[in-house]
């Protein structure tokens, strides 16, 4: 069942991330049918649309999009289509940093540094300085951010609550996030601030790319194992 708004804010916030699903399909950084995108309800902020699963980013509408709770991810209705595999992410970023809406997408430079800089088994981070662009994040200190990578596993779950658990413990961590041979995830008190800061932090890989330095990297303790026994 496609997710039919009851409200013209709600339809407005539909529209938004079909909106800019299709300007981040056109830039590139969301082929085929990856990348996700989630913003929480004006008017209910405890609950959070995010794109369905498996769908054409290029050709989203207003009703490929899922009402989840912004807190756990899990469907508000019965019967909708299927969230984003990737919900639980959105979730643990909703829940540890307040952000108001979030976006991942697979841009081919933070994906690169996230390839090369990405431990098998926990958590790294790359540091970027001196770049302009770091006034563009937010930061309390804009002259350089630690930005962490985090191991691609394959249960999702997994990834959220090392996700979780760094952002409650980093509270100068930047909006924004490598997922190891994936992509990047940001976030920010509004769609178009989320991708502003995914634009800055895009930029930002690519300098680091296209200057031929050798990446900054910190490895963290082996992360912790939060799979469930079979």
């Amino acid at each position: 069942m496609s997710y039919a708004p009851s409200t013209a804010a709600g339809k407005q916030t539909a529209q938004q991330l079909a909106d800019i699903s299709r300007t981040l399909y056109e830039r590139g950084w969301m082929p085929g049918t990856s990348g996700n995108i989630s913003t929480r309800l004006p008017d209910h902020p405890d609950r959070a649309l995010i794109t369905a699963s498996g769908r054409d980013k290029g050709d989203l509408t207003a009703r490929d999009v899922v009402e989840v709770d912004a807190r756990t991810g899990e469907a508000s209705h019965p019967g909708q289509v299927r969230p984003s595999a990737e919900t639980a992410i959105h979730a643990a970023v909703y829940r540890a940093t307040g952000a108001r809406a979030v976006i991942h997408v697979h841009s081919p430079y933070a994906t690169v540094v996230a390839h090369r800089a990405a431990a098998l088994d926990a958590v790294s981070s790359v540091r970027v300085d001196r770049f302009e662009l770091l006034k563009g994040l937010g930061l309390n200190d804009p002259t350089f951010t630690d930005l962490p990578v985090f191991p691609n596993w394959p249960r999702v779950d997994r990834i959220a609550d090392d996700v979780a658990s760094h952002l409650a413990v980093d509270r100068d961590a930047p909006p924004g996030l490598l997922l190891a041979d994936h992509g990047i995830t940001t976030w920010g008190d509004s769609l178009g601030q989320a991708k502003i800061r995914l634009e800055c932090l895009e930029s930002l890989c690519q300098l680091l790319v296209l200057s031929h330095a050798e990446l900054h990297v910190s490895r963290a303790a082996q992360a912790p194992d939060h799979r469930t026994a079979p």
